[in-house]
């Protein structure tokens, strides 16, 4: 699962025409389907890998469905400039897996195509996938792209750690932003300028849109064409995260230790005791369950300044592009990948790992409301460990709380001034309402430009 995707900009990279891009070109000769789920001849996919039983068991269920398809999947990371290269010279992928934020600004551009007659032909229930998702991937009032994964974030809790501090998990109230500084010193382990434990870690720049919401700011209209940077409650949201870095040594040490987490392995910063309380997604559950079963985890909502639960939700999707040379092949596929009876497939088959591995099955979160409703109520099963089985609950109870950024024609260049503006902050080189009127002017200047 791809994962934080900075945005960068794009402008340089659309006016190149690159006479070839090795392994991710479509076949001229392709033929094109029709039919619901159906489809033959070449059809190439970009920034999507075989990596679990997850991908597998949906593309061979692809595969099954649609012999006369030639499916070539080009592994590895979605790459901006090879893919833009590849739209320039004419030879794209039909099919590109990429973060959902960027659709916006690929589709003004004219990067991907409307995907309304695919959806209308493949009998695509757009219902079907959570409002955050399905927004992320609307533009102006046309879908662009189908969601696949979708990431929520909670609060993840060191309750071993809590406990030497004389805390507990209740205790912790990230709704009191007054007192976050004295509640991370006192987590924190900070000595002689070396940092060996982090109190808070407020995951900025990434979470910076949850913590201005949890504040009643949105940092861009629900449109995405106005910026809403300078907001005085945006500032304060960045103010605040920022302090409670500069509280642990500073962004240089405080990145430099925190670079050097394993959240992948049983060597996690949980088990080295390495972090107290911390915001992220909802897969590092997974990958606790699986790697520290008897970690002392708790996890909680994010919650806004009024104590309600509070998530960014953000994803994965699919999208045809400009040029694709088997575009009804390319429908089927995102139909089918995302299709419910799939993912329901997908997650029995992770379930069943997981049991062969002696393995606690924790559920799979995915872009399809509908689809998650039927993995936990026909396949998952509690776990036995109450933390886990409680923390599954929270995050299924914080999952309609989600927001996510809008689709915007100047998506891409929004994100940079607005990352821009927070590492400027961290740097010590602006101070918060600085940094983000600069931000405001460069977002502004970048969604006018869009907008003609």
């Amino acid at each position: 699962m791809s994962r934080t995707l900075r945005a960068t900009a794009l402008a340089t990279v659309l006016a190149m025409a690159v006479a070839g891009c090795g392994g991710v070109g479509g076949d001229a000769a392709a033929g094109v389907g029709g039919g619901q789920g159906k489809g033959k001849g070449a059809l190439t996919t970009m920034g999507f890998g075989l990596s679990d039983e997850i991908a597998e068991t949906r593309v061979d269920t692809f595969r099954k469905a649609n012999p006369e398809v030639d499916l070539k999947i080009t592994e590895g990371a979605f790459d901006e400039q090879q893919f833009l290269s590849a739209v320039a010279s004419g030879n794209p992928p039909d099919l590109v897996y990429l973060d959902r934020k960027l659709i916006g600004t690929y589709a003004k551009r004219g990067s991907i195509q409307p995907l309304t007659d695919c959806v209308e032909r493949q009998g695509i229930d757009m219902n079907q996938y959570r409002p955050a998702a399905k927004d992320q991937v609307t533009l102006g009032g046309t879908v662009y792209g189908i969601p696949e994964f979708s990431s929520v974030r909670v609060v993840y809790l060191n309750e071993a750690l809590l406990k030497q501090a004389g805390l507990t998990a209740d205790q912790v109230d990230l709704s009191d932003w007054a007192a976050l500084p004295g509640l991370n010193a006192r987590l924190a382990k900070v000595a002689g300028g070396r940092l060996s434990r982090i109190g808070i870690d407020p995951k900025v720049p990434e979470f910076l849109p949850m913590w201005a919401r949890a504040n009643g700011a949105d940092m861009i209209s629900a449109d995405g064409t106005e910026a809403n940077l300078d907001d005085p409650k945006v500032v304060e949201a960045l103010a605040t995260g920022v302090r409670l870095i500069q509280d642990q040594g500073g962004f240089g040490k405080f990145k430099s230790f925190r670079d050097t987490f394993d959240f992948f392995g049983a060597q996690n910063p949980l088990v080295k005791n390495q972090i107290v309380a911390w915001p992220m997604e909802e897969w590092f559950l997974n990958q606790a369950a699986k790697n520290s079963p008897k970690a002392e985890l708790v996890v909680k909502p994010f919650v806004d300044r009024q104590g309600k639960p509070l998530t960014m939700s953000s994803g994965q999707a699919w999208v045809v592009t400009k040029g694709a040379k088997n575009p009804d092949a390319a429908c089927a596929f995102v139909r089918t990948m995302t299709a419910t009876d799939t993912w329901f497939a997908a997650a029995k088959a992770r379930a069943e790992a997981r049991k062969a591995a002696g393995q606690p099955f924790t559920g799979v979160w995915t872009g399809n409301a509908e689809a998650d409703k039927k993995i936990f109520d026909e396949l998952y099963r509690p776990t036995g460990n109450k933390r886990f089985d409680d923390a599954v609950d929270t995050i299924r109870s914080v999952q309609d709380a989600g927001f996510a950024m809008p689709a915007s024609p100047a998506g891409a260049e929004f994100d940079k001034a607005w990352y821009d503006a927070v590492n400027r902050v961290l740097a010590g080189q602006e101070q918060p309402e600085q940094a983000l009127r600069r931000a405001q002017q460069e977002a502004t200047a970048a969604l006018d430009k869009a907008a003609k």
